[in-house]
């Protein structure tokens, strides 16, 4: 990988923006692997097991940023390896639900501590304020191109939306 200091500063933040994600999404995915889990896989775990509402493909793949067809065949996967389970549609819920296995739970539980490790390694890097001021350049970033790509950014319907939603580690 090369440390790009371009002539065009937006260009050169561009750059690096894609490449902290690159390595870190790298990062979390041989550590995963060493458990037999993706960054993708995890985050539907993890979802399926914290989310107070029901699982569906659509609400996963809103919470992943990712078109539903893309989750199906993930969920797929993840059906056949027994990690997930789908609740087939019945009277009152036009709409298939996704639960955890016995499997899926013990796997969360192990992917979860891995990323928990992973984010206490590299967090330092940057102190609390620092932290926060990422935050808001992201979110500034992030704004411009939901704007632009017409996307309507809201939060998930079944948490409380005062106060910032609770993690289970």
């Amino acid at each position: 990988m090369y440390d790009l200091q371009l002539s065009d500063r937006t260009l050169t933040t561009w750059a690096l923006l894609r490449q902290t994600w690159s390595v870190m999404d790298k990062a979390a995915e041989t550590r995963l692997a060493k458990v037999g889990l993706t960054p993708e896989k995890l985050a539907v775990l993890w979802i399926c097991r914290d989310y107070p509402g029901l699982s569906t493909t659509a609400e996963i793949a809103r919470f992943l940023s990712r078109q539903s067809q893309s989750v199906t065949g993930l969920l797929n996967r993840m059906e056949e390896d027994d990690l997930v389970s789908r609740i087939p549609k019945r009277k009152g819920r036009p709409f298939t639900e996704i639960k955890l296995t016995a499997k899926g739970e013990q796997a969360c539980g192990v992917g979860i501590a891995v990323i928990k490790s992973l984010i206490r390694e590299t967090a330092p890097a940057l102190s609390a304020e620092e932290q926060q001021q990422l935050h808001k350049l992201l979110g500034a970033l992030r704004q411009r191109v939901v704007k632009d790509l017409h996307i309507e950014l809201t939060p998930p319907p079944d948490f409380p939306t005062e106060k910032a939603i609770p993690v289970k580690w």
